[in-house]
């Protein structure tokens, strides 16, 4: 089998590349994008989608069930740590009913 240079330098690139990425993350590195924003007729889709109660789907969230009242209401909206949590079970619901 003939020797191809190209293969050497893809190599070095990919180990390259990987010691790079194992270099702890910092701010000055990384780019945090924030949260979407999700209306209240988003969350209590979801909700709806896991088949779960206000005071259980607030259970998950670790938030008091009078929050997800009021967010699915529209009297106040999810910010910090429960939009972010709210926005990974909307892409990835099972996730959430793993901790279960």
């Amino acid at each position: 089998m003939p020797f191809d240079g190209g293969d050497l330098v893809a190599s070095a690139t990919q180990f390259s590349e990987a010691l790079q990425d194992s270099r702890k993350a910092t701010l000055r590195r990384a780019s945090i994008p924030r949260p979407e924003s999700l209306d209240a007729s988003q969350i209590a889709d979801l909700r709806k989608s896991l088949n779960l109660s206000q005071a259980v789907f607030a259970g998950f969230l670790g938030v008091r069930p009078a929050s997800v009242m009021s967010w699915e209401y529209g009297r106040r909206r999810p910010s910090g740590s429960a939009l972010r949590l709210l926005q990974i079970a909307t892409r990835h619901p099972e996730v959430l009913l793993e901790v279960a």
